[in-house]
């Protein structure tokens, strides 16, 4: 006995049993007593479950502090996701999240921070705790994965610039995370394709805040001879280093081109060549990748997020060879 045949007994849809069975408020209270009635009758076995439904109702969204104008959309996301599913929403960070972690206060979360420990998550797994991911795949139960495909537009961005002639290469990482690996990674692997030395000198570590993009660019400026491209692990460090070339009077994309990672306002506005995640639609599924894991979903496979790549001005059309 399943949702199906209680739905073709009341004379309802599916979703409004659904909805009976969740405690959502969107049911008339006639409809509602007539679906737990039925439900009663042909004895299904999934009402004493769903008779303990969180009154709460409520989604956890933890995420790194360190720059939170990166994370305005997909915020804006989770939160019209959330509010469309009846559910309330709470944001915090990393310090403060793990006492919200209990389904005494939310009923599930999404985590992106990856300062957050895995342990955490396993421990909260194990209680029936639902997790979205956004920062890491994990392989357990309860925990679903939400994350962007680095390695497929990180490898068209830097085919695109071998294709425009460029061949000599820094790469300016940012925190030890899967997305600097794997942003890394695709960009390697581009250059040994195609025969491109990279020196491991040219390897800069950053944090992927601005100011790190900054120290970056001006440690470069040391050098005797710059490379031909910098290629930024996101668009923070990117926008530092072309600050930081601009007050050294090295011009972009003439004397060096840049580019970044990420999308944000802020690179359209400098003409930063970038790859943009669509981040409102990123913070919109992983909501509604949690409420399905809220509402009886055993679908834990890793959900993989496209990126596109976005040419602009800080790269040459074509790069003279020197």
């Amino acid at each position: 006995m399943g949702i199906k045949e209680i739905a073709e007994a009341a004379g309802v849809s599916q979703a409004t049993v659904s909805n009976v069975l969740n405690g959502r408020k969107n049911v008339g209270e006639e409809t509602r007593k007539r679906v737990l009635e039925i439900c009663e009758e042909l004895g299904y076995e999934g009402l004493a479950k769903h008779r303990h439904v969180d009154k709460n109702r409520t989604i956890l969204f933890n995420f790194s502090d360190f720059d939170r104008q990166f994370y305005l959309k997909i915020i804006q996301g989770i939160s019209d996701c959330a509010y469309a599913n009846d559910y309330d929403l709470i944001i915090c960070t990393s310090r403060s999240c793990e006492r919200f972690m209990s389904k005494k206060i939310t009923s599930g979360c999404i985590m992106l921070d990856r300062h957050c420990p895995d342990q955490l998550l396993w421990d909260s797994a194990e209680r029936d705790y639902p997790i979205l991911a956004m920062d890491r795949i994990m392989d357990q139960r309860c925990i679903k994965s939400l994350v962007v495909n680095n390695y497929k537009p990180m490898a068209e961005l830097t085919e695109e610039l071998v294709a425009r002639g460029y061949r000599s290469f820094a790469f300016l990482a940012g925190l030890d995370t899967s997305d600097t690996q794997e942003r890394f990674k695709a960009f390697k692997n581009v250059l040994e394709k195609h025969n491109i030395p990279f020196n491991r000198s040219d390897y800069l570590l950053g944090d992927f805040r601005e100011k790190s993009g900054y120290k970056a660019a001006k440690l470069m400026m040391l050098s005797e001879k710059l490379p031909q491209a910098l290629v930024c692990a996101n668009d923070n460090m990117a926008i530092g280093a072309m600050r930081a070339f601009r007050e050294g009077g090295i011009r972009v994309p003439q004397d060096i081109a840049v580019t970044g990672f990420d999308g944000t306002p802020l690179a359209a506005e400098l003409d930063l060549t970038t790859v943009d995640i669509p981040n409102y639609e990123r913070g919109y599924l992983a909501a509604q990748q949690l409420i399905a894991l809220l509402e009886g979903s055993e679908d834990y496979s890793t959900f993989m997020l496209s990126a596109s790549v976005h040419l602009r001005g800080s790269v040459l059309t074509k790069c003279p060879q020197k």
